[in-house]
């Protein structure tokens, strides 16, 4: 038996840029004597998607002290080594060419990855302390490269630098995503603890600007939860590049996807509504040091990353995320409340325009995430709802509810302050049910109807009678083209009375509808999506002089339409409804009385903890 201490260690080596390729060594010291299991993660923590990583892997090969050692693959993810004398060393090689905040990337100009992308779990032992070294390349410029991570580097290892980096375990392992390339860097401080910003890819952002907005929202969401978990420092990598957007939270750290220009321009003190969402792009992941990577889901405690985990709570852990996002942006002095209720109109536009809403609710779409969120097709609209949407308008309207009842004494605020002590802080999982008690208890009254109708029912939140209470009016009207968003006024002029009931794209075969909404006009009529529109009452179909046309329409029009499905053409008659006022749009109410006032003051002032 091996005396060497009980350590996993990995290598990884920057070997083939041009080939995608990662390789990867796993050394064992201490290899289970009847032949030591192997696997890979089917899917990444905050993205709930199978999404079978090890169908990367090229190639794997095993040895021992005396030389090879035989491997069998026993199931989609998991090789079984014959028994070994002394360490086992693992060596695989990974294609990596997703750019995304859920893999791998590795090319020329950077690799980035998550941990589970790349490194083979030793079950049996996945509680074993993880040493992982980054060989430094070679060759210019990547000798050069800077290395961007939450993980600890070794004594021997400088921060930035390639060598040896340590974790706990393995769940610590893949919960640290690393940036490397020629990276821009900039530090700020926020209750003690540092925060990096870590920028790849070719961009010409105010860092200055940067640093001072990120850490003022940062600041915002500490200050309401009262502490920052314990860390040693926070990491934002962000990769800019011509087009992308998303963001994956982790435990000290969040990856974020995003266009060079939504970054702040240097010399420019605007704010454009793309730095604007990336900005709620960086609130949301940050928020999600408590909510999710800390306060999580009991189904989460442990993660069985081989095979979906079920909940029906993914509504508040996501769509309370949602809320705050934005709302800490208004509390950080960042926008202003006009913004805000933009915002606010934009995320009920999209709830209320899906058919989804009334066919599945949030505690529902939140358990069918695996197969349905992250799987929709053309169809989605009609069959599902979004619990980061709806989630969003559930979260605002539990706060109000919580605040009409206690006279603004306690809010979602004190709500989220208890989770984080009594489950997130200790590590214990939120049962299921839970959120909703804690809820009454703070609320002093119970709850269960508005769960019962909005979370676990399809209703819509009573947003109009709950937001009257701060002064705030809600407003619905058409939509007013193809581009139209909501969250705003439109001038009487340019709203249609009637509606096609789809949503229609100009694409390299022409005017397509890429969505049909259920019982519309154009599905009554049985078009579908994908289906091409060739004529309108005998003119070429073109998306500018549809919607100019339906302007002049009112309810009862026919459309005599001609469109292509697949390589046959068809015609059919199209009699358009009046337009559903499915838009939402908010104000704030002119002759708010100072009750309503008060009211909305206290709401915008984030309570701190005690």
């Amino acid at each position: 038996m091996s005396h060497e201490p009980r350590v996993i260690r990995y290598q990884l080596s920057l070997a083939q840029p041009a080939a995608h390729v990662f390789h990867v060594t796993c050394t064992v010291t201490q290899p289970a004597a009847t032949g030591q299991r192997l696997r890979l993660p089917a899917w990444i923590p905050g993205s709930y998607m199978i999404r079978d990583f090890a169908r990367n892997i090229l190639h794997l090969e095993a040895r021992d002290a005396t030389g090879p050692v035989a491997v069998t693959k026993i199931d989609k993810s998991t090789w079984q080594c014959a028994p070994a004398q002394g360490p086992l060393t693992v060596e695989y090689q990974v294609y990596t060419w997703d750019l995304s905040v859920r893999a791998a990337h590795f090319d020329e100009t950077h690799a980035y990855f998550n941990g589970t992308s790349l490194f083979l779990a030793v079950l049996e032992q996945e509680d074993t302390p993880c040493e992982l070294t980054i060989v430094r390349p070679a060759d210019a410029p990547m000798c050069d490269w800077r290395v961007a991570t939450a993980m600890e580097p070794a004594p021997d290892t400088a921060r930035h630098a390639f060598g040896t980096y340590v974790a706990a375990n393995y769940d610590e392992l893949i919960d640290h995503p690393f940036e490397i390339g020629a990276l821009t860097l900039t530090e700020f401080e926020v209750a003690g603890v540092p925060h990096e910003i870590a920028i790849y890819g070719k961009h010409a952002a105010d860092l200055d600007r940067l640093r001072e907005d990120v850490g003022t929202i940062c600041e915002t969401h500490v200050t309401m939860f009262g502490e920052l978990p314990a860390m040693s420092r926070y990491v934002f990598l962000i990769m800019a590049v011509g087009e992308g957007y998303g963001g994956l939270e982790h435990r000290s750290s969040c990856s974020l996807l995003c266009s060079r220009e939504d970054l702040p321009q240097a010399g420019d003190r605007g704010q454009t509504e793309k730095y604007r969402n990336f900005l709620g792009l960086c609130s949301h992941e940050y928020f999600h040091t408590w909510n999710i990577k800390r306060i999580k889901p009991s189904a989460f405690m442990p993660y069985d990353l081989q095979v979906e985990n079920y909940t029906r709570q993914l509504w508040a852990f996501e769509g309370i995320t949602s809320y705050y996002d934005d709302l800490a942006l208004l509390r950080a002095g960042l926008i202003d409340l006009d913004t805000w209720l933009e915002l606010l109109g934009q995320t009920t536009t999209r709830v209320m325009r899906g058919y989804g809403r009334h066919r599945q609710s949030v505690a529902e779409s939140s358990f069918d995430a695996w197969t349905r969120f992250y799987k929709q097709d053309e169809n989605a609209s009609n069959a599902i709802v979004s619990y980061y949407a709806k989630g969003t308008l559930i979260a605002l309207a539990l706060d109000q509810e919580i605040r009409r009842h206690t006279s603004d004494r306690a809010s979602l605020d004190d709500l989220m302050r208890r989770l984080w002590q009594e489950y997130g802080k200790p590590g214990i999982g939120v049962p299921e049910g839970r959120i909703e008690e804690l809820a009454s208890e703070i609320a002093g009254t119970d709850l269960h109807a508005f769960f019962a109708t909005c979370v676990h029912g399809c209703d819509d939140p009573p947003l109009a009678t709950l937001l009257a209470r701060l002064g705030v009016q809600t407003h619905t009207r058409p939509a007013a083209g193809s581009d139209d968003k909501g969250g705003k006024a439109v001038e009487a002029k340019r709203l249609p009375a009637v509606s096609l009931g789809a949503v229609l794209t100009t694409g390299k075969q022409g005017l397509t509808l890429q969505r049909v909404s259920a019982n519309g006009a154009a599905q009554q009529a049985g078009l579908s999506a994908g289906d091409v529109l060739v004529a309108v009452d005998g003119l070429r179909a073109a998306l500018d002089t549809l919607e100019t046309r339906l302007l002049r329409c009112q309810p009862g029009t026919t459309l005599d339409i001609h469109y292509f499905r697949r390589d046959e053409l068809y015609r059919t008659t199209l009699t358009l409804p009046a337009a559903p006022r499915d838009t939402w749009y908010f104000s704030c109410a002119e002759d708010a009385d100072t009750v309503a006032l008060e009211c909305r003051r206290r709401w915008l002032q984030a309570s701190a903890a005690d």
